[in-house]
């Protein structure tokens, strides 16, 4: 019985259902291509067979790499495609089946439902080709110049047949989108298919010509051309990395650290695991390179970076040079806890490697000081990513440096929090002069924020978050128009639309600001629904940050309490009910109901 559920339980996942209906497929047309006509070849067409078997296998040994990352392409379809042009797809399948048993013998490190996989969609492919070579009246036998036609209209089904099969099991095992996933086969892989494919003709001409030569020759161009393909991909390969890379360190650069960190918040998100970003900078390097000289400092720059990438790499962690003496570690797979405990063992080591001149530093080791922020669903954005894991760094250092500080567990901010609300308010102030709803409206909000700070228990750094956040949520209103911001009646779809887009007025405004950057989500998701029926973006859940989510109750609250242009007046009771009906849809259920708890008490 435990075998059975644990066979369910792996059916239950997309690419293995997927796997499982392949296998059912191919296995059924092998059977009904193949099970009468085992007697039908001849000695000289069994030799054939065993002389384009040992061609495949050759073949094979010269695969060469395609994306995405992982799909290894070989000229072994020619092989397969010729056969079914002279010989039948009968012929062909005996072939690839032959193969199949030699590649699962001698190549014991694929596992055995890859290769079960590999053989079924070979079948596929195969039978498509040969159903479309006869339906379009294709004989076999020789070759036909005036059937054309049907040769590539059989080499498009195999084709098509092959992208989709490969492509749909890649877009399920990474989630990604079919249509991107498809569109990387044909725009990276064209060539290299159709010079596979068409030399399945090439091959047919010398078969019917002579069959064993005509084989050899093909080989011959085929062998080389798989040499040639396989050195081009090194070549981009080598080119790609060197690109990436940063020559003075061996580490990755910061341009493609950017590019990675997107993809890993992504697959971190949709595949629900753990990922950290820790900050790092090079305690006092500025200080060495003054004692010794650039050269020097160059040299201890790579020096560190060196042990910095045998580290990471034994750990699979991408480690990139941000810039100057600054790096950067993708962690996947690492809570906040387990990236600190790795980069303490790091730092330690670090500390206790030998270079000279060491004694210049403070500490007389060569030292870091760096900041981890765990992303989750809360932090939307690479950039807002980086920036908290910078002001990690930055308390790390405040605190005497060569530590580790964990984002949101230090209370050390560079300005105290009346100070930025001081700052904040002179900003809404300039409402007065244009539309004193919306200054009071900010304000009544920013008063119910400080409240639901305490009944949410937020740190102190989200506190500031939620509290200078409902201050200033509404400041791209400061670019609508006065006639349209203190309209009476109703607004029009298209004074709607221009309502709607102060909350990216408001982000570009903030943005001007670098201490108040982080204040960006609060600012332009607090229209965003639970639903993903908001605006700008059409956020659904948890894709919204949970401070924003919070704001938008708070706003929504206040704007049906308080009289407003385009909308009547709500009590409190009716409010609530409102807050209570759009529970799940427009707002977190989960906030909405600590919400109406903290009002009803008050």
């Amino acid at each position: 019985m435990e075998i059975s559920y644990r066979v369910i339980r792996q059916l239950r996942q997309p690419a293995n259902s997927y796997i499982l209906l392949v296998y059912l497929i191919g296995a059924s047309l092998f059977w009904v291509t193949n099970h009468l006509s085992i007697r039908a070849y001849s000695l000289s067409d069994w030799v054939l067979i065993y002389a384009m078997v040992a061609a495949v296998l050759i073949l094979d040994h010269y695969t060469f790499q395609l994306p995405p990352e992982g799909n290894g392409q070989s000229m072994d379809s020619s092989v397969y495609l010729a056969a079914v042009f002279v010989f039948g797809g009968s012929f062909s399948l005996y072939i690839l089946l032959f193969c199949s048993i030699v590649g699962f013998l001698i190549n014991r490190k694929l596992k055995w439902w890859k290769q079960l996989l590999n053989l079924a969609m070979y079948t596929i492919m195969i039978c498509g080709a040969t159903g479309t070579f006869y339906l379009l009246g294709g004989e076999t036998g020789g070759f036909d110049p005036f059937q054309l036609q049907t040769y590539i209209f059989s080499l498009a089904v195999y084709f098509i047949i092959n992208v989709f099969l490969v492509g749909f099991y890649y877009y399920l095992l990474y989630k990604g989108k079919l249509y991107e996933t498809i569109k990387t086969f044909l725009t990276d892989a064209m060539f290299a298919y159709l010079s596979t494919l068409l030399l399945s003709i090439v091959l047919v001409i010398l078969i019917v010509s002579n069959r064993y030569i005509g084989l050899f020759l093909f080989l011959t161009i085929a062998v080389l051309l798989s040499y040639t393909f396989r050195q081009l991909f090194k070549m981009y390969n080598k080119m790609s990395d060197k690109a990436n890379m940063d020559q003075r360190t061996g580490l990755f650069n910061h341009s493609y650290f950017e590019e990675k960190l997107d993809e890993y918040m992504k697959q971190g998100r949709e595949q629900n695991i753990p990922l950290s970003l820790a900050m790092i900078d090079l305690d006092d390097f500025k200080k060495y390179n003054d004692a010794f000289g650039h050269p020097q400092g160059d040299r201890l720059l790579s020096f560190f970076g060196g042990i910095f990438k045998a580290e990471c790499d034994s750990h699979k962690l991408f480690a990139a040079r941000f810039g100057g003496e600054e790096f950067s570690i993708i962690m996947p797979g690492y809570t906040k806890k387990t990236a600190k405990e790795f980069l303490d063992g790091l730092r330690k080591k670090i500390n206790d490697a030998p270079f000279d001149g060491v004694d210049v530093f403070p500490h007389g080791c060569i030292s870091f000081s760096a900041g981890i922020i765990e992303a989750n669903q809360e932090r939307y954005d690479k950039n807002q990513l980086i920036d908290w894991a910078d002001r990690a760094m930055y308390v790390a250092k405040s605190k005497g440096k060569n530590t580790v500080s964990i984002y949101g567990e230090q209370i050390n901010l560079p300005h105290r929090l009346e100070d930025d609300i001081n700052e904040l308010e002179q900003h809404v102030k300039i409402f007065l002069s244009k539309d004193v709803y919306t200054y009071k409206h900010s304000k009544r909000v920013f008063s119910y924020a400080v409240d639901m700070a305490e009944v949410l228990e937020l740190n102190e750094e989200e506190r500031r978050l939620l509290v200078l956040g409902a201050l200033i949520h509404d400041i791209g209103k400061l670019e609508i128009p006065r006639d349209i911001l203190n309209k009476k009646t109703t607004l029009s779809s298209d004074e709607w639309e221009i309502v709607k887009k102060h909350v990216i007025w408001g982000k570009e405004i903030v943005l001007v600001t670098e201490h108040f950057k982080d204040l960006v989500p609060l600012v332009e998701f607090h229209h965003e629904r639970y639903d993903g029926k908001g605006y700008p973006q059409g956020l659904k859940s948890k894709e919204i940050p949970r401070l924003a989510r919070m704001l938008c109750i708070i706003d929504s609250f206040d704007a049906m309490t308080t009289e407003r242009p385009y909308q009547l007046t709500k009590s409190f009771v009716e409010a609530l009910n409102e807050i209570k009906k759009c529970s799940g849809s427009q707002f977190d259920p989960e906030l909405a109901a600590l919400f109406i708890t903290y009002i009803e008490s008050k």
